[in-house]
């Protein structure tokens, strides 16, 4: 099985962290040698390769509930302690080609004492630095630095999308007055869509990463609970200004809402004057041009000069009286 899985597209990385600090790449055939208390091993996979799937399934040392959520579809942010070990579940911005960065990656851990097994199913920036640690021969030097490193990266490539929401509201907040409604609703929309979807994601994860430091886990360092403090910390930071975002956007439609409010009342008023001037004007038309006996002017030549300078005098009369009455 180990040699079905080096030349498999799923099998992505295998490194060696030995007790001095010194990492290692190794090829996967090379797992059955490794022996416990060598330091620990990061084990890197695809989740979308069979063969993947079934190493994962066959593997005595993983729990079958574990294997099934390191393979789920959908998760969400948790640390779950299983013996020695722990389910984490983390999630990253999306910067893959075509992908929107709310659309937020997940990648699932399985974490022992000895040994990391990270799955994922697309591409994570987060990895490729902390796979640049170990490259550099700068790897973390227990799981739990591994897991406060990546915990660190993920906030780290996930601010500039948080910088880029509070940016995109100030803009909104500044075209409130000027801007066409209907574009601004749109907009308002979707940042309010963004900021929901990766605050769902982020929450949960700061709660994650408390809860694992927490834990009385022997390959978890007293300086490895600091740092995942820390990048519990950074994640607890961009939930507060998505937080913000949505507090900012909602104040913002509020704004629109009454700047609507505002311009239909004044629509309203205006045809409500023009009604109420020509109302008492059509009266008078309306009188005037009644076909029955006894009709004033009726016979004179002037009869229509007269009638008109009443209807104009009427409605001088109504918008002075609108204008006295401010209503005008």
């Amino acid at each position: 099985m180990s040699q079905q899985l080096t030349t498999s597209e799923g099998f992505l990385h295998f490194w060696l962290v030995g007790r001095n600090g010194n990492a290692q790449q190794l090829d996967f055939s090379q797992l059955e040698n490794i022996q416990k208390g060598e330091g620990f091993h990061w084990i890197h996979l695809n989740r979308s390769d069979p063969n993947v799937q079934d190493w994962l399934i066959r593997d005595p040392d993983i729990d079958a509930t574990v294997t099934e959520s390191l393979l789920a579809e959908d998760t969400r942010p948790r640390a779950t302690p299983h013996g020695d070990g722990v389910l984490l579940n983390l999630r990253g911005i999306n910067f893959n080609p075509g992908g929107e960065p709310e659309d937020m990656v997940a990648l699932r851990m399985w974490i022992e004492p000895h040994r990391i097994v990270t799955v994922q199913g697309r591409n994570l920036r987060a990895v490729d630095s902390l796979l640049q640690q170990f490259i550099s021969k700068r790897p973390p030097l227990t799981p739990g630095d591994f897991v406060a490193d990546l915990a660190i990266h993920i906030a780290t490539y996930m601010a500039p999308t948080v910088t880029d929401l509070n940016a995109e509201v100030d803009d909104l907040e500044e075209q409130v007055l000027d801007a066409d409604a209907g574009s601004l609703r749109v907009g308002l929309g979707e940042l309010r869509r963004k900021a929901i979807m990766i605050r769902r994601y982020l929450a949960p994860q700061r709660d994650a990463l408390n809860s694992l430091a927490i834990q009385n886990f022997p390959w978890i360092t007293d300086r490895d609970r600091l740092r995942l403090r820390e990048g519990s910390d950074q994640t607890t930071r961009l939930t507060e200004e998505l937080d913000a975002v949505r507090e900012r956007a909602a104040i913002v439609y509020d704004q629109l809402v009454d700047k609507r409010a505002e311009e239909m009342n004044r629509t309203m008023l205006v045809l409500a004057v023009v009604a109420a001037i020509f109302l008492p004007l059509g009266l008078i038309a309306g009188m005037m041009g009644m076909n029955v006996g006894g009709m004033p002017l009726l016979e004179s030549p002037l009869g229509f000069w007269i009638t008109s300078a009443v209807i104009a005098l009427t409605g001088a009369a109504t918008v002075a009286i609108f204008k006295i009455m401010k209503w005008m």
